[in-house]
């Protein structure tokens, strides 16, 4: 029965797709997830002669995207577009996420990485992160960092900086980007971790200062900027990472031509180039590498997460 098995999954992939992929994105239209999805989702469209359709589901931070994915037929026909936020930080933050990333899903391929920028008020005595880390040493708790709220990647990015810079920084969390970045021009709030996106317009127009990107190389969107680990926080890294994931137990070789077909992909220059504008650093992944990026990115943010006792509130 298992060789009958095999040989028919093997039958299956040779064929596949025969008809429309359903993608499955944890976000409303619009914004750098669901540009991902579409602009990716185009070019498969385009390799296979079949269409890729989007299907934006919202909630439980892409918790009901990841379930409806994980309920799936394991037949590569329902994918989901896997977010940092769904597929390792609800894995500590919330109680019971519904599904599992390592055990419910098989992997496909990393699409690529959106760092964030670290931004400070004018005003503030600090014009490179070693000089901000100094100053918050000698003022301990004096200075504030504004977030979207508990458990977002600009709350854990500023948590991850307290912990691997030994200081201690008041968080104020908000319900939205736009506000608080208005906030922290105006000097209400002392500094923020932005998106590129969102944080380039304030940096340009000298509203805010940008002193680092929080990703492991210099971002091609504002290449002046040192990475945090370059300009003396060590070891630090934060950003969001896109990628596709199918149902646990969908055939190795359906798994295979998808990965093959992302990887081609995001190496198209309209793909490079559309998704730089977001920031977005593409880089594509074996299917191992992928599931091994996630399964270490739950064990840091879980580390983060503990340490300074975040919950959703």
């Amino acid at each position: 029965m298992l060789v009958a098995a095999l040989a028919a999954a093997t039958a299956h992939a040779q064929g596949y797709p025969t008809k429309p992929v359903r993608l499955i994105v944890p976000s409303t239209p619009g914004g750098s997830v669901d540009t991902v999805a579409r602009t990716v989702g185009q070019k498969l469209s385009e390799r296979w002669g079949q269409q890729v359709v989007v299907d934006n589901r919202t909630g439980a931070g892409g918790g009901i995207a990841a379930m409806a994915v994980a309920k799936a037929p394991p037949d590569g026909y329902t994918l989901v577009l896997g977010t940092v936020v769904a597929f390792a930080i609800n894995m500590s933050m919330q109680k019971n996420p519904g599904y599992d990333p390592l055990r419910d899903f098989e992997p496909v391929s990393l699409i690529g990485t959106q760092d964030l920028m670290l931004l400070i008020h004018p005003s503030a005595p600090a014009r490179s992160v070693k000089e901000l880390v100094a100053f918050a040493k000698r003022k301990p708790g004096q200075l504030s960092y504004a977030s979207a709220g508990n458990g977002t990647m600009g709350h854990l990015s500023g948590e991850l900086f307290k912990r691997l810079a030994g200081i201690d920084l008041l968080h104020v969390p908000y319900r939205g980007v736009s506000s608080l970045l208005v906030d922290v021009a105006s000097g209400e709030v002392s500094m923020t971790f932005a998106s590129l996106l969102a944080g380039s317009t304030y940096a340009s127009s000298g509203r805010l200062r940008a002193l680092a990107v929080t990703g492991t190389k210099r971002s091609s969107k504002v290449p002046e900027l040192p990475t945090m680990s370059e300009a003396g926080v060590r070891g630090y890294e934060s950003s969001t990472w896109y990628g596709i994931l199918a149902p646990a137990r969908t055939p190795q070789p359906v798994v295979s031509t998808l990965n093959a077909g992302i990887n081609a992909a995001v190496q198209h220059p309209d793909v490079r180039e559309r998704l730089a504008q977001d920031g977005i650093n593409v880089s594509g992944s074996t299917p191992r590498q992928f599931g091994d990026h996630i399964a270490a990115e739950i064990r840091k943010w879980a580390q983060v997460i503990k340490a300074a006792g975040i919950t959703l509130q």
